[in-house]
């Protein structure tokens, strides 16, 4: 049994198909940074995906031609690109943090803001997981972050909770489980997680998030990690960022409403905290008209 657990934990997956993205990619270790192609951008939006979600999260939204997109794919996921366009990133270094941890993606992130952006005005906008990764990445690089709006969309943030917590035996079980959710990626027990899904993009793109991590191994590591992130911190994380939005949603089955409700609260006055009734935990998919309007920063920023 044991060298079964250690044979699944470690067996890369078949990924799902890919898209064309018109644009070049970097590649930093086991993580990728894609850049969309634009010839005169008016803004740069850096997004940043949730756990075993993907970069595909930000690219209806962001959709705009005139905006440079910028998106950093999680260490050790698959790049759901065909034929992706290689550019050499002669400013590339591998984070020295251990994979998949949130730091080692903020560490990405924070190589990705620095030297790509050919806008003053940017978003930084992290998802889930993606948010605290946008987070620990201001921690790493405060002065990166001065001029810069953040968006934290239903945020893994210090101190909150995840909706329910995994006991040491179901993360033990992990390796055996993942392979039942990559047959039925939406199901019965856990068709509440998602919210609406007559959507057929969000559907599509659910519908990855089995395969999207290269192994289960990965998982495993994030999880944990997000645990301990979110343990290890608390609200003065948020001083590090100048301005911002921090989106709840009153009906996440991800994480915990209340939890991320009562950190959020902490990060006044650097961000506004937008309550959403009834919103799942994809607020991209499900309320876009949330999102704040891409505006140009006042004054010092």
């Amino acid at each position: 049994m044991p060298a079964l657990r250690a044979w699944l934990m470690n067996r890369v997956g078949t990924p799902c198909p890919g898209e064309s993205f018109d644009g070049h990619i970097y590649r930093i270790g086991k993580s990728v940074i894609a850049e969309r192609r634009c010839e005169q951008p008016r803004a740069t939006v850096i997004g940043m995906h949730g756990f075993v979600a993907d970069m595909r999260y930000f690219t209806h939204h962001y959709r705009d031609p005139d905006l440079q997109l910028i998106l950093v794919t999680s260490c050790d996921y698959h790049l759901p690109i065909t034929d992706p366009r290689e550019q050499p990133a002669p400013w590339a270094r591998e984070p020295a943090e251990p994979d998949g941890t949130i730091a080692h993606d903020a560490a990405v992130l924070v190589q990705a803001l620095e030297h790509l952006p050919r806008t003053d005005l940017v978003r930084v906008h992290g998802h889930s997981r993606g948010g605290a990764v946008v987070l620990e990445a201001a921690k790493q690089r405060p002065d990166l972050f001065q001029k810069v709006e953040v968006v934290l969309e239903a945020p893994v943030l210090p101190q909150a909770r995840p909706y329910k917590s995994l006991t040491s035996v179901q993360l033990w079980l992990l390796p055996f489980l993942i392979p039942l959710w990559r047959l039925a990626p939406i199901a019965r027990h856990n068709r509440g997680a998602w919210g609406p899904l007559e959507d057929s993009r969000k559907r599509e793109l659910i519908m990855a998030f089995p395969t999207n991590p290269k192994r289960v191994a990965t998982m495993v590591a994030n999880l944990l990690d997000i645990t301990a992130w979110s343990q290890k911190h608390d609200a003065s994380l948020f001083r590090n960022v100048r301005r911002g939005t921090v989106l709840v949603p009153g009906k996440d089955r991800v994480l915990e409403s209340s939890s991320m409700r009562e950190s959020a609260l902490r990060a006044k006055p650097e961000f506004d905290v937008v309550e959403l009734d009834g919103c799942s935990h994809f607020v991209l998919w499900d309320r876009p008209d949330a999102m704040p309007m891409l505006a140009r920063p006042t004054g010092n920023g």
